[in-house]
């Protein structure tokens, strides 16, 4: 791979990732607080759900990224699928923060070469391009879902 080429794929997911977090962030600030905890029906999540869900994945991804493994032990996943009596919509946030924060610390200092390099998750070898692509498609169909949701929410209110 060339560094010219490298370097303009690593420019684009960063301005990719920064897009789909602008996107999510601007659906999120239209719901109430209700609307953000609200399940559309019994088989979907609710945006809170959704943005706990992408926070662990981003923490557990992007974390120690070219040297650990992608699945951390401490992740409890199925835990991100709960949201428990008393979380509050700003202890989210704060953590969808500081996964973000995570992710762009992790991506913004690679090099070229870096993207040559391979890493594991969950115990399987990936190329460092083919980890952020998956993560970026991940992320991408679950933004879909929050602005999806924000939509939903707007017209049964009638205000958005």
């Amino acid at each position: 791979m060339s560094d010219s080429f490298a370097q303009q794929y690593l420019a684009d997911v960063l301005s990719t990732f920064r897009a789909y977090r602008k996107l999510a962030d601007r659906a999120i600030e239209q719901l109430s607080d209700e609307e953000y905890f609200m399940l559309l029906d019994e088989e979907s999540n609710s945006v809170a759900v959704i943005m706990k869900h992408i926070a662990g994945n981003m923490l557990s991804r992007f974390t120690d990224f070219l040297t650990s493994d992608g699945e951390k032990p401490n992740r409890d996943r199925d835990s991100e699928f709960i949201i428990t009596a008393g979380t509050t919509r700003a202890e989210l946030i704060a953590f969808w923060n500081r996964a973000s924060d995570c992710l762009f610390n992790a991506l913004e200092p690679l090099q070229p070469a870096d993207l040559e390099r391979i890493i594991t998750i969950r115990g399987q070898e990936h190329g460092v391009v083919q980890a952020i692509n998956r993560q970026m498609t991940h992320y991408a169909s679950h933004i879909g879902q929050i602005v999806f949701s924000q939509s939903i929410c707007g017209r049964q209110s009638g205000h958005r």
